[in-house]
């Protein structure tokens, strides 16, 4: 079975830093894109980055110079380190990720979702 586990959320002051992870586990041919999403209550869910199996990268406009999304391949786990925080980045963020699995027909991606976790910026 496949999952994505996030981890490093928490309650941090404004003007302060969080890093996330999340790590893909189970059986599995290879990764394509990973990233973070997010969800503040009352909101629908977006795009916060992404990242490519090749490092490319891609950011919410609003979030370019504060967010910086990275990966371990051979970790399989991609990070998002955020700086400079405010209230209204606090929201649950959630992983994603494009992951080949070998199926009855050969290779096939499947989106898969972590369980979110919990970031609160308030003093």
């Amino acid at each position: 079975q496949v999952q994505l586990v996030e981890s490093g959320g928490g309650l941090v002051q404004p003007g302060g830093s969080l890093r996330l992870s999340c790590a893909a586990s189970g059986s599995m041919f290879s990764i394509n894109a990973m990233g973070w999403y997010r969800q503040a209550p009352g909101k629908q869910r977006e795009l916060v980055a992404t990242v490519t199996s090749q490092g490319s990268t891609n950011y919410a406009d609003s979030l370019k110079g504060r967010f910086t999304i990275s990966r371990d391949n051979a970790k399989n786990t991609v990070y998002l380190q955020m700086n400079s925080l405010q209230p209204e980045d606090t929201a649950v963020y959630y992983c994603n990720g494009d992951l080949v699995r070998v199926g009855p027909g050969g290779l096939r991606s499947y989106d898969y979702w972590g369980q979110g976790t919990q970031v609160t910026v308030s003093s």
